[in-house]
């Protein structure tokens, strides 16, 4: 499979790029970026530009696009255009609006739509949702996810934080992550009650902190907070709690906690992991290893998901786009007190 990546040049697309190259079942196309110099570095001797329209010129079957978020939507959609797949970072637009008229476009090309969301592929949290699958805690009560870190001073640009750029604050940078992982464990989110404030940073639009309850259809809740105020460091949590015990997933650092009974109230068992081998990996090299294996992992089922796969863990379209409605109708029901009821969307090879 011929693939390009747009963007290539930045911290995600030199990995994405890595990712295409080691990958026995793709080619590395071609590499774009603004940067010309930068592009050639990483292209191993695939072509490079910096102009879209000759980019979109190579024959290849499928584009990465990892720009930021407000450029994304004319590069999807000249990409659906020209009859090419396409695998988008996170968020997938600026706005739902965007975000929609992307969908539109992969069904109107019927073409593959594939989000960005690598850490479905993280351990921890692909084996909170294999535990969920295979019945061990029994009936699913509720969710808690978690997302934070310390806020602006981990940017380095300012398309990371702005609003009218990125889409909007914490929602939308690490807690569009989980707002993700929350319907990947609940299936679907078909209502919102949250609230949004902007009081620590004081960046307008981009709010500090978002705390929510989602419901999936069956009324299944999640329990959500994203925040830029966590000032003990990055952090990313999943706790899902059944019938017959709970599962915990979290990172930094990578761990698991299974706690399984008989019965409601049984005798516990308890299964703790820590991953020591990636806590030393991360260590001695970088959290940018653990990164590229979740990448490698997304990138061969996006190959997959374009060969017309079904039942696979990585985020569609609809995916995509439910997490930014999410985003937005956290900061809807902020303003009204009241909460949002959104229809479901399922799977776009549905």
């Amino acid at each position: 499979m011929r693939i390009g990546v747009i963007g290539a040049a930045g911290k995600i697309g030199q990995m994405r790029v890595q990712t295409i190259i080691d990958n026995p079942d793709t080619t590395l196309a071609a590499v774009m970026d603004l940067d010309m110099h930068r592009a050639e570095a990483v292209a191993s001797g695939a072509p490079a530009f910096t102009d879209a329209d000759r980019f979109f010129d190579v024959g290849m079957d499928a584009v990465v696009i990892s720009t930021p978020a407000h450029v994304r939507e004319p590069l999807c959609l000249a990409a659906f255009d020209r009859g090419l797949h396409v695998l988008s970072e996170k968020p997938l637009a600026n706005t739902a609006e965007a975000s929609r008229r992307i969908v539109a476009a992969a069904r109107a090309a019927g073409r593959a739509l594939g989000g960005g969301f690598n850490m479905r592929y993280y351990p921890a949290f692909s084996y909170v949702k294999d535990v969920i699958g295979s019945g061990q805690i029994g009936e699913v009560d509720h969710v808690r996810i978690y997302g934070g870190h310390e806020g602006l001073t981990k940017f380095v640009h300012d398309w990371e934080y702005k609003s009218d750029i990125s889409g909007g604050g914490a929602l939308w940078d690490v807690g569009i992550h989980m707002t993700d992982m929350a319907r990947h464990m609940l299936g679907e989110i078909t209502s919102v009650y949250g609230v949004a404030s902007e009081k620590v940073w004081n960046e307008p639009g981009s709010e500090d902190n978002a705390m929510a309850i989602f419901k999936n259809p069956e009324g299944i809740p999640a329990i959500y907070q994203a925040t830029w105020t966590d000032w003990k460091g990055y952090k990313s949590q999943v706790e899902v709690y059944g019938s017959k015990g709970m599962v915990r997933g979290a990172y930094a650092p990578m761990e698991t906690l299974l706690i399984t009974m008989d019965r409601p109230g049984g005798k516990p068992a308890r299964r703790h992991n820590r991953y020591p081998g990636i806590m030393l990996r991360e260590k001695l090299k970088s959290w940018k290893t653990t990164a590229l294996l979740s990448f490698a992992d997304e990138l061969q089922e996006f190959v997959g998901l374009c060969a017309g796969q079904t039942g696979l863990r990585i985020s569609d379209g609809h995916a995509a786009l439910r997490a930014i409605e999410v985003a937005d109708a956290v900061r809807e029901s902020s303003v009204t007190g009241q909460p949002v009821t959104l229809a479901a969307l399922g799977d776009m090879a549905a």
